[in-house]
């Protein structure tokens, strides 16, 4: 008997797993739930306030500061390869900034005017704001201050309600608040309803967004975005956002907490789990490949499945051009 299970044993130990995943069939089968399709992209923009920009942004190759003069013609033939979402950002280079950030939806409002253009010209493409302060005001935050300069939440919340407001008026499909202020995604959510966008408009929150080193860094925003580290404190903002409403969770970044993005997953099964591919791990995948360090179109593939296998349905990504012309399933080959 001994031997018999030593025996035994001995055959498990060494059987082959090869045979599992030795095609590509297999290997799909293998990673079914980490399957990715253009449906899952969301593409950010930089729409300016310059109607006729159209240049390429320092630091990030292959993406762009666009006007509205030429916004159709840059994302028509995206469009056109299957691109079904794009975020937009309002970059602000002629208007004035002040304490509240008037000049997110006031005046000639970037965002306003790309999301009729959009609606109208594009009517198939999926529209989501981000919605902040950060680029509006003069201290450069993401909040209006109060008179010790520390942020005024009432203030802000309301603000941040009234902006969103305003983009969906204009035809969002989609609000994205990216501030973290507290009690914001129940007062957009409420602001929504009492106007009757309760069930055309959705919130996706940036729930879990870390004061990371691979973002923006021209401003310090420790006191109100995460911890880097604070894993747990993630999955509490999300699982609060969720409470207060939230229709989509997101993490941002994306690639460098992955352990963020499982944590979420299972602690919010039933939610859409979105990443944020930032600009600077976008960069820094870019200046590898340039370099010849490493294959951009294995790399970028790759980094899609470890987002899947995570637990993320949405991507958002400066990679979405380049993408749209893969064959996003080259990574079981």
């Amino acid at each position: 008997l001994k031997l018999l299970f030593q025996s035994l044993l001995y055959f498990v130990q060494n059987i082959s797993l090869h045979s599992g995943y030795n095609i590509p069939l297999l290997r799909y089968w293998q990673s079914a739930s980490c399957t990715v399709t253009k449906d899952n992209l969301i593409y950010p923009i930089f729409v300016s306030s310059c109607d006729d920009a159209d240049n390429e942004i320092p630091g990030l190759p292959g993406q762009k500061h666009i006007g509205l003069n030429n916004l159709v013609t840059n994302l028509q033939p995206l469009v056109e390869k299957g691109l079904k979402c794009v975020l937009i950002f309002g970059v602000i280079e002629d208007c004035v900034k002040d304490e509240r950030g008037s000049a997110a939806d006031y005046g000639r409002s970037p965002v306003i005017g790309a999301v009729k253009l959009l609606r109208a010209q594009l009517p198939t493409l999926i529209i989501a704001c981000d919605v902040c302060l950060c680029t509006y005001t003069n201290s450069h935050h993401c909040y209006i201050p109060n008179a010790h300069g520390e942020m005024d939440v009432e203030r802000t919340v309301n603000r941040l309600a009234e902006i969103s407001l305003n983009y969906a008026k204009a035809g969002a499909h989609i609000i994205a608040p990216s501030d973290m202020s507290e009690g914001r995604i129940l007062a957009i959510k409420q602001i929504l309803q009492r106007n009757g966008f309760s069930r055309t408009v959705s919130v996706m929150s940036y729930a879990a967004k870390a004061a990371a080193g691979s973002g923006d860094g021209s401003t310090d925003r420790k006191s109100y975005q995460l911890p880097p580290g604070a894993a747990g404190l993630a999955v509490r903002t999300a699982v609060r956002d969720a409470d207060e409403g939230a229709d989509i969770i997101m993490v941002k970044p994306g690639l460098i907490y992955l352990d963020v993005v499982a944590s979420i997953r299972r602690e919010l099964p039933n939610h859409p789990l979105a990443v944020y591919h930032v600009s600077g791990e976008y960069a820094m995948l870019k200046a590898g490949a340039d370099a010849g360090c490493i294959d951009l179109k294995s790399a970028a593939l790759e980094i899609l499945l470890s987002f899947r296998r995570a637990g993320a349905s949405i991507i958002i990504t400066y990679l979405t051009p380049y993408l749209l012309d893969l064959d996003l399933n080259d990574v079981f080959n």
